[in-house]
Order: structure tokens, then C-alpha cells, then sequence
């Protein structure tokens, strides 16, 4: 399903020029080795363009379409007409002379093979070059002294002969490669599973390249390295335990990589990064989801498209609010059906965490609804929308190194979010311990706790999952966290400036075993009252909250379960922003 979903997607962007055709893929280029006709060395052309990655202007390898690159494990495998310096040079900066060597001449009898006795300028001047030129003489080459170590490094190389353009966009190459690229089919002939084609099977498939954490070289979303992976009677076969066509291969890898390719549309939470796709040319798609996940603009999501940029906030405000979107854009249609798709590394493999296939509005109204359920009264200077990496920082330790979420969760709350299914309760857990441990209740964490149970228990705690204070309710739990919000802004006014109040010290006990800790709160409150010179407020909001809790039906139970231990906190919370909110009102 993954597989033909990306094939399509394939064959759309191939239909508007926009991907590599067969035979070909896209790979990030440093430097262009400039040769004069006869094959000779004149200079190194930086091919490296500035991009913006946060705040920094950095950097990075221009990508070019280039011919199709092996996949490389620890073998001597050369590419045509773009590779790296060990392979183009025969330098290594690693130390292994010999293997050095062992590339530049794998290098050299390839395009021997390919472009011997072709009447082609580029053809000629590069197998003269390769002729004469002798690696151990690299170091002490004029020519590369000033970028000798970026080449060494690893950096992929093309070649520039007499002129603009680069040897392998020449005419005369591309049909000389296209010939020994077909001449190479030798493939054992079966039924792909992608297409239902009966054709050449692809033994190895094309690296995967831009997963966070994943191998630099790449990684395969389909491989067989051990027999015990391997189906009955294909042993040490490879591509034949799952037989997926050349075509098929190359379409759903070249497809993955242009996703994954593109900075501004390709979030990561955790370890897992997210690509999406319509099944459709037009962009406005992805620019509109972009900004679901992110409608605070973390990342550059934001990017060029002018017609996406008029209409994203109108479409994405509609959705929140819960109106109809149809008919905003001749060029948007709801029922276009999309894709999320999330991976992580799993050493040279990838794991997929979720595949999700929908209509665009559907997915777009399970994000809105998710908005909705996170809505909460706060700061105007907070953000609108709590956005999703914000989102799953709060369940990290703020001490912590390392501020990435956890990989398992991060797959499962997308996974929620984007299909309307209830949140995993490790997410709720997660931000409840954060809370005891902290003992802080930001607008966040109350709103992930409100979204949670909003999910989960709407009907049961419908009255105090609201955006702000519901002082209609009846729920004790409800009260008892809004009589402890009471409670500390009491002791607040009758000693200003207070370093620490009973919240950093009785809030965890209050919380799950009220029973413990109210009736000694309340006697403190005593004191606290008649020496606040606001007292006579403070005693009347405790009044009221114990008139609700009715005294002699047990006010303070033993104990409250982790759901009312939630409703406590958004009680705390809601009250907590009214004190103050009140407190402004009265001053104005």
C-alpha cells in the first residue's frame, strides 16, 4: 500500500517534470571539476548554495539530477559521471591508500565501458582526464589546494567540460548511459508486487536518504540480509523474497527521496519524521497541512507559495472553528485524497510507525479537532494553537539533555491526532509525573491534561473540560483543586513576594490524597486571611467552594484516581487564571 501510494505519487510528479526520470535520481553536489577539451584540470567550481536553517544562513550541496547511484554497503561500487573525491580522485583521507586506488580504477574502467569510442567532446575530455591522472600526486595538485580537505571529505563531485552545463547533461552521455544501463538488465523475471507487472525484478533497491538519525549513505525500506528474513526456497535470492519491479523500485524511491528532500515539509517528532503527500500536483495541499502541524511557524514551513499563503489561515481558521471549507479555492478540493506516512531509523533499515490514507479535509478536520480539544484559556502572549513539537517538549524533564519526546509516544500521538482516535494514555501519564515533579501547571500541560480526558471521558467530566472556569460545577475534584488555587493566592497576598507557597509543597499530596493535606491547609488559611489586607475576598471564594463541597458529605476523600487527579488540575488551573483575571478587572 505504502509502495503503490508512492509510485503514484511518482508518476504524477513525473507527468509534470518535476522528478528524475528512470535511469536518473537527484543527489546534493559540492564542487564541479571544470576540464578544458583535452581532458586537462583548470579548476574547482563551488556548487554549494546558502539556505536558511533557523536563524543561520547556512551552506549546502546544490542538488542536481544526476545519473542513478549504487547502493553501496563495504563493496567498491563506482557511479557514473558524479561521485565522491575517493572515487573521482582517489583520495582518501582515512588512511587506506590501497582501497583508494581500488575506487579510482573502478571509476575509471566504468566510464571506459560506457563511453569508449563515443565522438563526444565531454566523453573525450573526461577519459583523458581519468587517463592521466594519478591519485598519490592528489595532495600536491594547484588546483585543489585551496578546497582539498571539503573534497576529501566526502563531498559528491560532477564534471564541467569547456563551458556551462556539466558533462552528464550532454545528449550524446545520457543515451550512452541509458544504453549500458539496459544492457545490465540480466534481473530474474517475476510478478511485482507493486504494479502486478510481470518484468525484471530489482535485486537491490535504490537508498532512502533525509530520515533524522538514519545512516548518511542511506537507508532501505525493503531488504534481506540474513536467511532467517528470507521466504522458503528463496535463499540468498534478495530482491526475489519480495519481488518489486525495477520500474516500481525506482518510482517509490526517487519519489520518497523528493519528499524527503524538501526542508520546509518534513517535520520530525522524536525519532520519527513525518512526509505527506496528495495525490494530486498541486502544492496547496502540502502548504495547508504544513501549517496544521505547525500554525505558529516554528519551522519554514511557510515557505513560497504565494497561492497557499493567501489562503492557509482562512481554510485553517473554517476548520477550528468548525465551518465548512469547500469552495474556498477552484484549486482545493476536500476530497483529494492524502497520505501521512512516519519513519524512523532502525539501523540501515527504517521502521515505519504509521501509514495513514484519507481524504485531505478528513485529516484536516481530526488536526482541527485536536486544536479544539487543547483549547484553553491563557497568556495572549502564548501561542494561538499549541503546536505539536511544543506539544511533545512537555513531556520532557526540563533538566533534561536530551529534549527529544520519546520515539514510541511521538508515533502514537500522531498517529491520534491525524485519525481522531483517542490519545494514548502514555501521553497523559507522562504529563501528569512532569506536573508532580515540577509542581507547574503551565497553560500547556493543562491543556494536554483537557485534551486527554476530553477524548477519553467527554461524557463523564463534560461540565469542567472547558476553556476557563466553570464555577457552575458540582464535580469535588473540580473543587477541591479550585479551593486549593484559593488557598495560595491567599497566602500570596498576606506575604508578597513569597519565594515558596504550599503549592511546591503540599500541591502533590493535595492532589492525590486530599484527605491529608486540606484540613491543614484550611487552618492555615485562618492566618492567612486576617492578615492579607484583601482577607474578607479570599474568605469568600473559600466560602463559596465549601458551600459546593457540602461538609458533611465527606468534602476531602482519601484518595482521587489519575482521571480526577486531572479534573483537580484543570480546576487549579481555571480558577488559578480567574484570580488574576478578576484581579485586573478590578484595578481597571
Amino acid at each position: 500500500m505504502i509502495l503503490r501510494a508512492l509510485v503514484d505519487y511518482y508518476e504524477i510528479l513525473a507527468t509534470s517534470g518535476e522528478i528524475a526520470r528512470p535511469g536518473y535520481c537527484r543527489a546534493g553536489v559540492s564542487y564541479a571539476l571544470d576540464l578544458s577539451k583535452d581532458g586537462e584540470l583548470i579548476g574547482v567550481i563551488p556548487l554549494r548554495i546558502p539556505v536558511q536553517r533557523g536563524k543561520k544562513m547556512v551552506e549546502v550541496p546544490q542538488p542536481l539530477e544526476v545519473p542513478e547511484q549504487e547502493k553501496r554497503t563495504v563493496g567498491i561500487k563506482a557511479n557514473f559521471l558524479c561521485d565522491n573525491a575517493g572515487y573521482i580522485l582517489g583520495v582518501d583521507r582515512k588512511g587506506r591508500p590501497e582501497r583508494a586506488k581500488q575506487c579510482f580504477e573502478a571509476f575509471k574502467a566504468l566510464h571506459h565501458e560506457v563511453l569508449d569510442g563515443l565522438d563526444c567532446t565531454e566523453a573525450t575530455a573526461v577519459l583523458s582526464f581519468l587517463d592521466r591522472w594519478r591519485p598519490e600526486g592528489a595532495e600536491d595538485c594547484a588546483v585543489l589546494t585551496d578546497c582539498f580537505a571539503e573534497l576529501a571529505s566526502g563531498a559528491n563531485l560532477v564534471f564541467s567540460v569547456a563551458g556551462p552545463g556539466y558533462a552528464h547533461e550532454s545528449l550524446s552521455v545520457r543515451q550512452a548511459w541509458e544504453r549500458h544501463r539496459a544492457g545490465l538488465d540480466g534481473a530474474t523475471q517475476m510478478q511485482c508486487l507493486v504494479t502486478g507487472q510481470k518484468g525484471p525484478v530489482a535485486r537491490l533497491h535504490p537508498s532512502i536518504r533525509g530520515i533524522k538519525g538514519a545512516q548518511s549513505m542511506g537507508v532501505s525500506v525493503v531488504s534481506f540480509n540474513a536467511r532467517a528474513y528470507e521466504s522458503y526456497g528463496r535463499d540468498e535470492q534478495q530482491g526475489q523474497n519480495a519481488p518489486v519491479g525495477e520500474y516500481a523500485a525506482f518510482a517509490y524511491t526517487t519519489a520518497l527521496n523528493h519528499l524527503l528532500s524538501d526542508q520546509g515539509h518534513k517535520p520530525s517528532y522524536g525519532d520519527t519524521t513525518v512526509v505527506y503527500w496528495a495525490k494530486s500536483p498541486n502544492k496547496i495541499y502540502r502548504q495547508i497541512f504544513a501549517f496544521a502541524l505547525d500554525p505558529v511557524g516554528n519551522s519554514s514551513s511557510m515557505s513560497a507559495d504565494k497561492e497557499a499563503e493567501g489562503l492557509i489561515g482562512d481554510i485553517f481558521k473554517k476548520l477550528v472553528e468548525g465551518k465548512p471549507v469547500g469552495n474556498v479555492a477552484p484549486a482545493f478540493d476536500p476530497d483529494t485524497k492524502f497520505y501521512i506516512l512516519g519513519l524512523a531509523p532502525n539501523a540501515a533499515r527504517l521502521s515505519v510507525r504509521f501509514f495513514l490514507e484519507d481524504s485531505f479535509g478528513d485529516f484536516l478536520k481530526n488536526t482541527a479537532e485536536h486544536y479544539r480539544n487543547l483549547e484553553i484559556e491563557k497568556s495572549p502572549k502564548e501561542f494561538a494553537y499549541l503546536p505539536l513539537w511544543k506539544m511533545m517538549a512537555e513531556t520532557v524533564p526540563q533538566n533534561s539533555k536530551d529534549k527529544a519526546s520519546s520515539p514510541l509516544l511521538s508515533g502514537c500521538v500522531l498517529r491520534s491526532i491525524f485519525s481522531g482516535l483517542p490519545y494514548p494514555g502514555l501521553l497523559y501519564n507522562s504529563v501528569m509525573v512532569r506536573i508532580r515533579a515540577q509542581r507547574d501547571i503551565s497553560s500547556a500541560k493543562a491543556a494536554i491534561v483537557k485534551a486527554c480526558l476530553t477524548r477519553n471521558r467527554k461524557e463523564k467530566y463534560k461540565e469542567e473540560l472547558g476553556v476557563s472556569l466553570n464555577e457552575q460545577s458540582s464535580n469535588k475534584a473540580y473543587l477541591l483543586g479550585r479551593l486549593f488555587a484559593v488557598l495560595e493566592k491567599a497566602q500570596q497576598d498576606a506575604n508578597p513576594g513569597l519565594n515558596a507557597t504550599i503549592k511546591d509543597r503540599y500541591f502533590t499530596s493535595a492532589c492525590a490524597t486530599p484527605a491529608s493535606v486540606f484540613p491543614l491547609l484550611l487552618r492555615l488559611s485562618n492566618h492567612h486571611v486576617s492578615k492579607s489586607n484583601y482577607g474578607f475576598l479570599s474568605e469568600r471564594r473559600i466560602s463559596d467552594i465549601m458551600d459546593k463541597l457540602e461538609v458533611e458529605q465527606n468534602p476531602f476523600p482519601a484518595r482521587l484516581n489519575l482521571d480526577d487527579q486531572g479534573i483537580f488540575i484543570l480546576g487549579y488551573y481555571h480558577q488559578q487564571r480567574a484570580n488574576y483575571v478578576k484581579k485586573d478587572k478590578e484595578e481597571q
